[in-house]
């Protein structure tokens, strides 16, 4: 059973990981620090996108209009610190015993 939340925690850390770049890379991309031309960030930007939009856009529907203003990407993160710590501090006592 701890490799169960082991594992879980795993996971929630690499989302939260993605999160976090997708939201730096749509930076770079916005500003134009990266150059858009190539394949190679082209490929990386859509495989974050592909990722992280599955997560935001349930989230964007409620969200009232920010302007250019994203804030799906810190709503995710909110609720990836929640599911972790309620595994941490109330599932997983409650399945080990202690």
């Amino acid at each position: 059973m701890i490799a169960v939340i082991q594992t879980l925690n795993f996971i929630i850390n690499i989302v939260w990981f993605l999160v976090i770049a997708s939201a730096i890379f749509s930076w770079l991309y916005a500003f134009n620090i990266v150059n858009s031309n190539n394949q190679f960030i082209n490929t990386i930007g859509r495989a974050l996108f592909q990722f992280t939009e599955p997560m935001y856009r349930p989230i964007r529907r409620f969200m009232p209009d920010l302007g250019g203003l994203d804030l799906s990407p810190i709503v995710v993160l909110v609720i990836l610190f929640f599911l972790q710590s309620l595994l941490n501090t109330t599932i997983a006592p409650a399945l080990l015993g202690y």
